[in-house]
């Protein structure tokens, strides 16, 4: 396979794609809502509607893009301490790690409560159920749950001994 074929450069042009294309027609009718607006006293009553729905996906589709290439805010200053002391620098790793699960549980089990209470609900104009509101939080945090997950798995050792492998 191509290295410009591998899973996560796919992954990635994926995400970018799914973005610009939120951004794209997110532009598009605000634009067109604005120019109907004041130019001919009407407009597009779905496209405060769309526009919201396609920028809550675009933030988490990148949100979930960013957490394997390390975009997320990070604890640099905390870890850039420990480097010099690799036990001490494990455990704040494991730490972080266990704390990016267990808040990324959290959030996706709240997001997965709205998704179940939306579904019986529609937005007012688009008439599309409102569970597609928190549901890309829900798929996002369970993305970034299930990575750490693997993260924590595959690169931390059980133990915190002196051949404990560092990042």
């Amino acid at each position: 396979m191509s290295p410009n074929l591998a899973p996560d450069n796919r992954i990635k042009r994926l995400a970018s794609g799914l973005m610009a294309i939120c951004l794209g027609v997110m532009a598009v009718s605000v634009f067109l809502n604005v120019v109907l607006r004041y130019g001919f006293g009407s407009g597009v009553a779905a496209s405060e509607e769309l526009s919201r729905l396609l920028f809550v996906w675009m933030v988490f589709i990148g949100a979930t893009a960013a957490y394997p290439a390390g975009e997320h805010m990070t604890f640099t200053s905390l870890v850039g301490l420990l480097h010099h002391k690799p036990r001490a620098m494990l455990a704040a790793t494991l730490l972080i790690r266990l704390l990016v699960v267990a808040s990324s549980g959290m959030i996706a089990w709240g997001a997965w409560q709205q998704v179940i209470v939306g579904l019986d609900s529609y937005s007012v104009v688009l008439r599309y159920p409102t569970a597609l509101l928190p549901l890309p939080a829900f798929l996002c945090t369970s993305a970034i749950c299930l990575m750490a997950l693997v993260e924590l798995i595959k690169r931390t050792p059980l133990h915190l001994g002196h051949g404990a492998q560092q990042e």
